[in-house]
């Protein structure tokens, strides 16, 4: 009975509990290597773990702040509103879902266009923001893409794409997969007046987004280990009933076998668009 009492009140129950005074989110756990980062030093890095160099996804508004010149980002489209075409419904409404993603992200869609500058040179781009369901790409997403390539048409200045999604949305069915077609149309006007379309691929960027306009460029360039890919790895070996080499749907693999141009860390991503803008450029 005297072992009972002992288990039940251990002679630490009324220890109190130490404060920890420290601000939440001063330190971060990188998810690749397991170090544990300052908060401060990692946004200073551009969100690049400076142990491993793994890199941390980015909303549209700090990819737009790492490529363009200050203050020169100038937004169209943002009154392109998502609706529910299908009336659909699996666990919650998709009404239900996009109201949860506005609140998330602020943003009426998850992809942001605008006029740029990059080194002074001008440019159109659209930006996906992973954050919003996914970075699935919907009717309105297809339109501001496609809108984005039309107004570089017009302007005839280069098309910058940054793409990071998980595919086309399921909740708009055959809509969101006819995105494919008028975004690859857009491309190909840009293609046959000689316009400049440059993609940066980032982790992740899958299905309908990776089969249309993510590998259309003029130059495909990507960052360090994002995944690029149709179907997911595991999808693709219940298919085929194989085992996938190592890295496969990574960047260097692709890089290896010709589906992308070029592999740029994130702090030189500004530098090297600028050259390709340069490079490209009709007006120059």
């Amino acid at each position: 009975m005297g072992w009972f009492n002992t288990v039940r009140n251990p002679k630490f129950k009324n220890t109190k509990k130490q404060s920890n005074n420290n601000p939440t989110g001063l330190w971060k756990k990188c998810v690749s290597c397991g170090e544990i980062l300052q908060t401060q030093r990692l946004i200073e890095s551009q969100n690049v773990c400076p142990f491993c160099d793994h890199h941390y996804r980015l909303t549209a508004l700090e990819r737009i702040d790492t490529i363009v010149d200050e203050n020169s980002f100038r937004e169209f489209g943002s009154d392109l509103e998502t609706k529910n075409p299908l009336s659909f419904e699996d666990k919650m409404t998709y009404n239900d879902r996009l109201n949860k993603a506005y609140a998330k992200t602020g943003k009426k869609d998850g992809t942001v266009c605008g006029f740029a500058k990059v080194d002074a040179r001008e440019v159109v781009m659209a930006v996906m923001d992973f954050n919003f369901m996914g970075g699935s790409m919907g009717v309105v997403t297809g339109e501001k893409i496609a809108l984005a390539m039309d107004l570089a048409f017009e302007k005839k200045v280069p098309c910058i794409v940054v793409s990071c999604s998980g595919g086309a949305r399921m909740q708009e069915g055959l809509l969101s997969l006819m995105q494919m077609g008028k975004t690859s149309a857009a491309r190909k006007r840009l293609k046959e007046a000689g316009i400049p379309y440059i993609s940066l691929i980032t982790d992740p960027t899958t299905g309908g987004c990776a089969a249309s306009f993510s590998i259309q460029g003029d130059v495909n360039i990507s960052e360090p280990r994002a995944l690029i890919g149709f179907a997911g790895p595991r999808v693709i070996e219940q298919s085929i009933r194989q085992t996938l080499p190592d890295g496969f749907q990574r960047a260097e693999f692709l890089l290896e076998h010709g589906f992308i141009d070029r592999i740029i860390h994130r702090k030189n991503l500004k530098k090297e668009i600028s050259f390709f803008v340069k490079m490209f450029n009709p007006k120059d």
